[in-house]
């Protein structure tokens, strides 16, 4: 079973970058995919990026491309988010999360492993 520890977060400018950073112990499935969600204040959680543990492929959802980059490190067993240009809209708690990410990579439903959150707070 695979256990995730996200780290990384904190206070930026709007325009600002950060970077998450999210290590996982356990087994990890070539299948599986790596995704970060976030919940903003007061909202439901949304998926932001993931990517596939074999073969790299990524999926952004729209607000963030071109501002996020999703990247791995199989050797580390380390996902990264990379965040620039960041907005007060990327206000959220951000989490990582593994699984096989059925039927919809977006939806939370299909991953099982969760870590507990970091805070990522964005300032006008």
């Amino acid at each position: 079973q695979a256990q995730l520890a996200e780290s990384g977060g904190g206070l930026a400018q709007a325009g600002g970058s950060l970077s998450l950073s999210c290590a996982i112990s356990g087994r990890i499935f070539s299948a599986y995919i790596i995704s970060w969600f976030r919940r903003p204040p007061g909202k439901e959680r949304e998926f932001v990026a993931g990517i596939r543990w074999t073969g790299g492929g990524t999926d952004y959802r729209d607000s963030v491309k071109g501002r996020f980059t999703i990247s791995r490190d199989n050797a580390k067993d380390m996902v990264y988010l990379q965040m620039n240009n960041l907005k007060p809209e990327d206000t959220a708690v951000y989490y990582c999360a593994v699984g096989g990410g059925r039927p919809n990579i977006r939806m939370s439903s299909g991953y099982p492993h969760w870590g507990q959150g970091t805070q990522v707070t964005v300032a006008p």
